[in-house]
């Protein structure tokens, strides 16, 4: 047997490249076999993976799909794809974790945010510089349909209060803290721990500067509530706010996030 474009069908002795595309992608013009690009004339073996790509073309939503469910397993990518996450604040940590949970093929994103692009923000969000001025929901939207056009995104573009956030986010999985603002960090723990139960969160505190990467960590509060950064290190002169140390925070939140959907952490 071999994988073409990640299904499964029986090998034949003396089966090329082009034979595949024939049956399968005629007018494939990439030749993938085993991770390498290969001429359409070589001979394919038992067991081999290949993929007939034609340029240009974007896979449909079920070609993703199966690309995704290859690389995760059947269980797992079942589980991912049937989950909604809000992510509040798309800044540096929010527009890092959306690439991420798109990329992984989750079901739902709400994204929230109510400011646009400006160009003080290219320097660690994951915009760019022909969005300036583009609401970052709008924005973001944009950036996300490219990594994956099959991911159902909900955008809120409103200004946030702590009476909103039940009404808004009661019914995800997970909500995702990525705010600037200290009230609105407090308010939204507040809200989850009152009023909305049910739902896990992610937050972040502390991931200015350049310090040591090991010192971004994820703590557990209580029962499905996680912070994630090293608690200290505001942004203030001589330690901003960079891409790469926000870029670890962010990756943290985005694993946490997985972990929780996939049952693999005790109490949620």
């Amino acid at each position: 047997m071999i994988l073409v474009n990640e299904q499964t069908i029986p090998f034949y002795k003396g089966l090329t490249m082009a034979d595949l595309a024939a049956a399968h992608t005629p007018a494939a013009d990439i030749f993938i076999l085993n991770g390498f690009p290969v001429q359409a004339n070589t001979q394919i073996n038992d067991g081999d993976s290949c993929s007939l790509i034609q340029k240009g073309v974007i896979p449909t939503s079920d070609e993703i799909d199966a690309l995704l469910t290859a690389r995760h397993t059947p269980g797992i990518q079942k589980k991912i794809r049937a989950s909604t996450i809000a992510i509040l604040g798309l800044g540096g940590l929010g527009s890092a974790v959306a690439g991420a949970m798109a990329k992984i093929g989750i079901g739902k994103m709400l994204l929230s945010d109510y400011d646009v692009v400006e160009p003080s923000n290219l320097n660690r969000q994951h915009y760019f510089v022909d969005q300036i001025g583009l609401l970052k929901t709008h924005a973001l939207q944009q950036n996300l349909l490219r990594m994956n056009p099959s991911v159902s995104l909900k955008l809120i573009d409103e200004r946030l209060t702590e009476s909103r956030l039940p009404q808004l986010f009661g019914k995800v999985d997970i909500l995702i803290e990525c705010f600037d603002d200290p009230e609105m960090k407090a308010a939204t723990l507040r809200s989850v721990l009152t009023g909305m139960k049910q739902v896990s969160y992610v937050g972040s505190s502390g991931m200015a500067g350049f310090g040591d990467n090991n010192t971004v960590l994820t703590k557990k509060l209580y029962p499905g509530i996680y912070i994630v950064g090293d608690e200290i290190s505001e942004a203030r002169p001589g330690m901003g706010l960079m891409a790469p140390r926000v870029g670890i925070a962010a990756h943290h939140m985005a694993n946490q996030t997985l972990r929780i959907l996939l049952g693999d952490v005790q109490g949620r």
